[in-house]
């Protein structure tokens, strides 16, 4: 069964880009569906689907399925208006979004993926290690990771020096200083409740409540606020990879075809065959389509789905992405 907003959310409960997605669907208290995928690769279920794009999580709302949290959270927003916790004036947008940018492009998970301890035990994995080198495109052996974590660290505490001095210096409760949490406050907190969270990442000596106690209270704020709405929230409603594909394969199309930007740089035209993927991480792994919609914002693909055989539009943000267009034949042309 799946809920009358079709929206079904394909991850795995311990990636730190899903939780920005689980913890907005329950502060909204959307109605959602899971379909829980493995940690590592190869996920089955995504590649029934047709699609090749490799990183967790992805969301699909009838046959459109969109990959990237940022596109993910601003099209349930735009998708789901009644209700949306994101900046409506136009600072606080600004705001909201260069929070975004600092933590997904600025370096603040990427350092604080850099400063997972040496000892946790999925690193003794030789499968998720490889997954993880795959996905990174940098080593996950113990001793570099370990060589890495000073430098990580000394990053990370500017950071959350930043947050303790700035935009919680005055006292607020949240971002915005709205009353309950908003988008804003999602875009901040994620990789350093991630970090708080996780056993042995952060020394207290240079991490404790008393070094960042304003951000340590946001943290704490944020987990009870959270907690109550998931307690509120409509149950989850878990799917195995068959129903989920079944469901999404027969279901209808969430948006319109959408146009091509004919001003675009790139100068594509619609229905041409093109490819598209991830610079900044999981670039091993390509979708490729027929394209259908390009915008500022997003790139729309029609692909097929394996089983079921019925056409999927897969969208990617702009951001961090590469489009090129394809040959029938399947080669790049630059």
């Amino acid at each position: 069964m799946v809920p009358h907003n079709d929206i079904v959310l394909f991850h795995y409960s311990f990636s730190p880009y899903a939780k920005r997605v689980t913890w907005y669907l329950a502060l909204r208290g959307l109605e959602y569906a899971q379909c829980v995928q493995p940690p590592a690769l190869p996920r089955e279920d995504v590649n029934a689907l047709g699609v090749k794009y490799r990183r967790i999580p992805i969301l699909s709302i009838g046959r459109d399925i969109y990959c990237d949290t940022r596109l993910i959270l601003r099209k349930l927003e735009e998708r789901f208006p009644s209700g949306a916790i994101g900046a409506s004036d136009p600072d606080q947008k600004a705001l909201q979004k260069l929070l975004e940018t600092w933590t997904i492009d600025g370096g603040v998970f990427h350092r604080a993926a850099q400063a997972i301890p040496p000892e946790m035990p999925l690193l003794n994995d030789p499968k998720w290690v490889k997954d993880r080198e795959d996905y990174m495109g940098r080593s996950w052996g113990k001793e570099d990771i370990a060589r890495g974590r000073p430098e990580a660290l000394a990053h990370l505490r500017e950071a959350f020096e930043l947050l303790e001095s700035t935009l919680l210096a005055d006292g607020r409760q949240w971002i915005l200083k709205t009353k309950q949490p908003s988008l804003a406050d999602i875009e901040a907190i994620w990789p350093f409740h991630w970090l708080c969270t996780m056993e042995g990442a952060l020394p207290p000596s240079l991490f404790g409540k008393d070094n960042f106690p304003k951000v340590y209270a946001w943290i704490d704020r944020f987990s009870s606020t959270l907690k109550a709405a998931r307690n509120s929230a409509p149950k989850v409603i878990n799917l195995k990879g068959p129903e989920a594909i079944q469901h999404i394969t027969q279901a209808e199309f969430a948006e319109p075809g959408g146009e091509v930007d004919a001003q675009d740089p790139l100068g594509l035209k619609k229905g041409r065959d093109v490819e598209s993927w991830p610079i900044d991480s999981g670039f091993n792994h390509r979708d490729r389509g027929q394209l259908v919609a390009l915008t500022r914002q997003e790139v729309v693909l029609k692909a097929q789905a394996k089983i079921g055989h019925k056409d999927v539009h897969i969208h990617h943000p702009r951001t961090n992405f590469r489009i090129r267009a394809v040959s029938k034949g399947g080669e790049s042309k630059l």
